[in-house]
């Protein structure tokens, strides 16, 4: 490990490393050292300053708040493995010469020597805790037996009723602490690449407070399968008199492994604070019967976005050929699907909608792959003949998904978006309210990113004519609604930075796959790596002969990633 770094795990910049020395600003502004393009960050939104007692996190007034784990942040001393989040990116802080901790995450772990404390295979734990109440004569006892059987149960059901990873880390420590009186706890899953336990999600009692969590226990746990319980922290002689165990007060701890099949995925821990013997062993129980179903939802959800990525991975290919093909419009269609996702936010679209557009927007030309590459590829006007050829793309895309269930909602955007909205449009003359939403949407952007954008024929025009056109437009070529929400998106400095010659006047280079210029960031050197703001590619920086350019980095390394609203320029 080079020095004090930080290392960008999400987002358009993923993989990069930014060494740390002395201060590093983070914001919106072009002039932090760490410039992240995103409407979430503030344009100063956090800074890391070198300090007595090592490196501290401190948060500028941001807006949207700076994050360690799951937790919101003003100033924090960060340590070697912490996962900040600022935004829609996650930054991970790493330290030469820092302790090695056996695991990277978003907590502290304190390290003990091993000891006392009660401690089950998990697996038989479960299979015990259900078989029990059949075993049972006592009425009593059956039937608190049975009220924690009903409890488990309605919290499985809300459990594996969420799909959303993100979301289920949220549901089930919310029934964790409605089955035992926790304080804090944590989730952690193994990273596939390193094997090495991250934190996913903390839920603290006391949010200002840092969470410090055993790693005797969590090893225990996660190596070896069992369910881990002590009582009194305090007094367990494997806490000695650790610091933080005194400052976080640490009474009563539990760590159960989140098991699927044969596999760890990770553990759930959770701790009391002040409070001795808070746990009991039908607390363990109960976490263990929690524990088991969660570790199936989350390998489901695992599931869920694998083929999520699955499903990108197809839309990117059947994109790439597109452009491919229609070498002079090479950019339109990640332009177009930036302009939409646009104009759908100032109509309120809901998040759920924006996905869709997102997918439609990819494949809105993806008939152009039935037309002939001598009519793609022609450099003049085309003739009335080749006209009526290119006209036939929006039925031949529409055909190319109809027979894909997951696709299928995807049509309106491929077959509409060259109807007007005065009845003169093709390939149906629908007229008003009768084209369906979708495609007058798509219309707007796809023309607008007509008017703007170069040709090999033509010079685009100046973004305040294009607006002109298509105001001028609105209730005959255009749906007014749409019309003025690209308006308005444009007024507000939303769309600036997806138009193809934005940044052609600074320094910056033409994404060598989209050809929407790109501003080089400030201190950038050959082998830099970051992604253009509209196809979302990433590209490693280079120079020849005095001159910048762009290389295309391997398809592994680029994933169509969720469009965020533009930035709008001072």
């Amino acid at each position: 490990m080079a020095g004090t770094r930080l290392i960008v795990l999400s987002g358009p910049n993923k993989g990069k490393v930014v060494p740390v020395n002395g201060a590093l600003s983070i914001g919106r502004g072009a002039d932090n050292a760490l410039h992240l393009d995103d409407l979430q960050v503030s344009r100063s939104h956090a800074v890391i300053e070198r300090q007595a007692k090592g490196y501290v996190l401190r948060d500028l007034g941001s807006g949207n708040g700076t994050y360690v784990g799951a937790r919101r942040v003003l100033e924090y001393q960060l340590k070697h493995g912490d996962v900040v989040q600022i935004g829609q990116q996650e930054l991970r802080f790493e330290q030469e010469g820092a302790a090695p901790q056996g695991y990277e995450t978003g907590v502290r772990f304190q390290t003990e020597a091993d000891s006392h404390y009660e401690a089950a295979k998990a697996a038989t734990m479960y299979e015990t805790f259900f078989a029990s109440a059949s075993a049972e004569k006592d009425e009593t006892k059956l039937e608190a037996l049975q009220q924690r059987l009903k409890a488990v149960y309605a919290a499985n059901q809300i459990i594996a009723s969420e799909n959303d990873q993100a979301k289920l880390f949220e549901r089930v420590l919310e029934e964790v602490f409605k089955l035992v009186p926790a304080h804090n706890g944590v989730i952690l899953l193994k990273d596939k690449m390193t094997g090495e336990l991250i934190t996913e999600y903390v839920k603290s009692g006391t949010p200002s407070e840092e969470v410090s969590i055993s790693s005797t226990i969590v090893r225990r746990a996660f190596e070896d399968g069992e369910a881990v319980m002590t009582v009194d922290a305090k007094d367990d002689s494997r806490f000695g008199q650790g610091a933080s165990i005194i400052i976080q007060n640490i009474a009563s701890a539990m760590c159960v492994p989140l098991q699927h099949h044969d596999e760890t995925l990770g553990v759930i821990y959770v701790d009391t604070r002040g409070t001795t013997n808070a746990f009991v062993s039908s607390d363990l129980e109960l976490l263990v019967a929690v524990a088991a179903p969660a570790a199936i939802a989350i390998k489901n959800a695992q599931y869920v976005a694998a083929i999520q990525r699955a499903y990108e991975d197809t839309l990117i290919v059947l994109a790439n050929a597109i452009e491919l093909r229609d070498h002079y419009t090479v950019g339109h269609t990640w332009r177009v699907t930036n302009f939409s996702m646009v104009i759908a936010r100032e109509l309120n679209w809901s998040e759920e909608k924006l996905k869709e557009v997102q997918m439609g927007g990819v494949l809105h030309d993806v008939g152009k792959i039935a037309v002939d590459d001598s009519i793609l590829q022609k450099p003049g006007k085309l003739t009335d003949e080749e006209y009526a050829k290119m006209q036939v793309h929006p039925e031949r895309g529409a055909r190319l998904l109809q027979d894909v269930e997951f696709l299928q909602s995807l049509i309106p955007y491929c077959l509409y978006h060259h109807e007007r909205f005065d009845g003169k449009g093709y390939p149906y003359g629908l007229k008003g309210d009768a084209i369906p939403l979708e495609g007058r949407l798509v219309a707007v952007a796809d023309t607008f990113d007509a008017l703007t954008s170069n040709r090999p024929y033509r010079k685009g025009l100046d973004p305040e004519v294009a607006i002109a056109e298509i105001e001028k437009g609105k209730g005959t070529q255009f749906d007014p609604d749409c019309a003025d929400a690209l308006i308005r998106a444009y007024r507000a400095g939303k769309i600036d930075q997806i138009l193809q010659d934005y940044y052609k006047d600074e320094k910056s280079i033409a994404c060598p796959f989209c050809s929407t210029h790109i501003r080089i960031p400030e201190g950038a050197a050959p082998g830099h790596e970051f992604g253009c703001q509209v196809c979302h590619r990433q590209i490693e920086l280079d120079m020849q002969n005095d001159a910048w350019f762009g290389k295309l980095l391997p398809q592994s390394s680029n994933r169509l990633t969720p469009i965020e609203q533009p930035i709008a320029r001072n």
